[in-house]
């Protein structure tokens, strides 16, 4: 069991920054691969990024490639998400993932564990 808690989330202008990070409890942090993914209102939860078991591994959704960095910390069971040059489009609830064995990175059946979520909002 892995339980996942995120924070970070809130309200900020076009064009500056938010910095989430998700802790997780229980077994093996280190054997899983960490994702965020997120979920804007009427739409359906979408990839945002992942870093693999190997903590080297990333890929990032096009919409955001070049603007978020994902980084994980095995010692202190964290996955960090630092955003950058955010936009209204931004806007949406995010939620950190873990999958033992994760293949497709954008299916969220991939993912076994899921935490609470925390909500970005974007305004212009």
């Amino acid at each position: 069991q892995l339980q996942l808690v995120e924070s970070g989330g809130g309200s900020v202008q076009e064009g500056t920054s938010l910095r989430l990070s998700c802790v997780a409890s229980g077994r093996s942090f280190s054997s899983y691969d960490m994702g965020w993914f997120r979920q804007a209102p009427g739409e359906d939860r979408k990839f945002v990024a992942i870093v693999e078991r190997d903590d080297v591994t990333t890929y990032y959704s096009d919409s955001v490639k070049g603007r978020f960095t994902i980084s994980r910390d095995n010692a202190k069971n964290t996955v960090t998400l630092q955003m950058n040059a955010l936009t209204p489009e931004d806007t949406a609830v995010y939620f950190c993932a873990a999958g033992e064995s994760v293949n497709v990175v954008t299916w969220t059946s991939e993912y076994a564990y899921w935490g609470q979520g925390t909500q970005v909002t974007v305004s212009s």
